[in-house]
């Protein structure tokens, strides 16, 4: 399987690992995730896009096994107030589905954050942009990438 997620990388000499899995519509927390590729949940990283009053649209990439804290997030990203991005508005917006979203490789280059505890890792896991694979890379790559920002998503 390779994605644009996948050339993207390629493309910028960063090297990978896929890992692909059997998903399914209920299971595709990335705790659940985390376990199928036989990864912590604190490694394996989700990618939610929100939605504020002052920065538009914007992606938070945060450990699987963390809850978001919208009135936190809220604060570190300059907004009053944010909200996940409906369900319905992800594929028109970003180019990916539920369960299946990377925060490389969007249809259009989103403010990104990356919480400071993928530090810890020499890699982590994050969706390649399809749903049943992950790639590990190093968090900072994601940086590189997206013009990430590093900062606590999760306090």
């Amino acid at each position: 399987m390779k994605t644009n997620a996948c050339r993207i990388l390629e493309a910028n000499n960063i090297s990978y690992e896929l890992r692909e899995y059997v998903w399914s519509e209920d299971e595709l927390d990335a705790v659940s995730v985390a376990r199928k590729i036989h990864l912590p949940p604190e490694q394996v990283f989700k990618t939610l896009v929100l939605q504020g009053d002052a920065l538009k649209h914007f992606v938070a990439v945060i450990p699987g096994d963390q809850e978001l804290s919208l009135k936190h997030v809220a604060k570190v990203t300059g907004n009053k107030s944010c909200a996940m991005l409906p369900v319905k508005e992800l594929l028109p917006l970003t180019g990916y589905v539920r369960g299946g979203c990377s925060p490389i490789g969007m249809k259009k280059a989103l403010p990104t954050f990356l919480d400071v505890s993928a530090k810890q890792f020499e890699r982590i896991s994050i969706s390649p942009g399809a749903r049943g694979a992950q790639i590990l890379l190093p968090p900072d790559a994601i940086v590189t990438i997206t013009g990430a920002t590093w900062t606590n998503l999760c306090s």
